[in-house]
């Protein structure tokens, strides 16, 4: 079942989309070469606390941490942790998930550490953004999720990049995860159709080389690429309005 938010409930997605984005503009002056990723999480906790919102990722189905930092060829749900030390060149991305009053603000962003990586590297971070704003370009009432997923493909597989197929966006709400799934490739379905009030995540996942993935049975939470090339991704969380769209996690 997909959920259409009421005014009240807009109002309280509005609420925590304004802290998730406030709490990516926050961290992004700490993300320099030298600091841990659990330094990382550390400071977005406190953060969120002093902010009245929660971390909806800790304990989420056993998830250890507040937020989730991939690095380079981790492609999402990285586990932040001590030994894991940014490098001048490295990409992370931090993805957050604040919950105020009860509902979710879901949103991350892809990071240069130290401002500089290869041209490659540079390219794949500015073609993710950009594959992530096609899709929300795409969201108005009468269109389909299919369209989104068409347009995001359309951009991206004549550069050369995989799209993940195993991860997608989802929609959100005072649940996590909930329907409908957007998807960012395409698929030849006919999706959901697109109604004022549903909010949902548009979150492309770009590899520099196959769209396949690997789930670690280590830690049972980690995906990296399957080719050991790296990732890259951006995350908005999105409200269907009347006329188009309205972006939640957007400061």
């Amino acid at each position: 079942m997909i959920y259409i938010k009421n005014k009240t409930e807009i109002e309280k997605m509005r609420a925590a989309g304004k802290l998730a984005a406030a709490l990516l503009d926050y961290i992004s002056g700490f993300i320099q070469p030298g600091i841990s990723t659990l330094a990382i999480n550390d400071l977005c906790e406190e953060f969120t606390k002093k902010n009245g919102g929660k971390s909806a990722p800790l304990g989420y189905k056993g998830f250890p941490k507040s937020v989730c930092t991939s690095i380079n060829e981790v492609v999402c749900h990285g586990i932040p942790k001590a030994i894991d030390v940014l490098k001048e060149g490295d990409i992370v991305n931090v993805d957050v998930t604040p919950i105020v009053d009860g509902y979710h603000g879901d949103s991350s962003r892809t990071f240069i550490v130290g401002g500089k990586t290869s041209p490659e590297v540079e390219r794949l971070v500015k073609d993710a953004e950009r594959a992530m704003w096609v899709g929300i370009e795409q969201v108005k009432p009468g269109n389909r999720v299919s369209d989104i997923a068409n347009a995001i493909d359309d951009y991206l597989t004549p550069k050369g990049y995989g799209i993940v197929k195993d991860l997608m966006g989802h929609g959100i709400g005072r649940g996590f995860h909930e329907e409908p799934q957007i998807p960012h490739y395409r698929s030849g379905r006919k999706l959901a159709k697109l109604e004022p009030g549903m909010t949902f995540t548009i979150e492309p996942m770009v590899n520099l080389g196959t769209w396949e993935v690997i789930f670690s049975k280590k830690d049972g939470w980690t995906v990296t690429t399957r080719d050991g090339k790296w990732s890259a991704q951006f995350e908005h969380t999105i409200l269907v309005t009347e006329k188009g769209y309205e972006i939640l996690t957007q400061a």
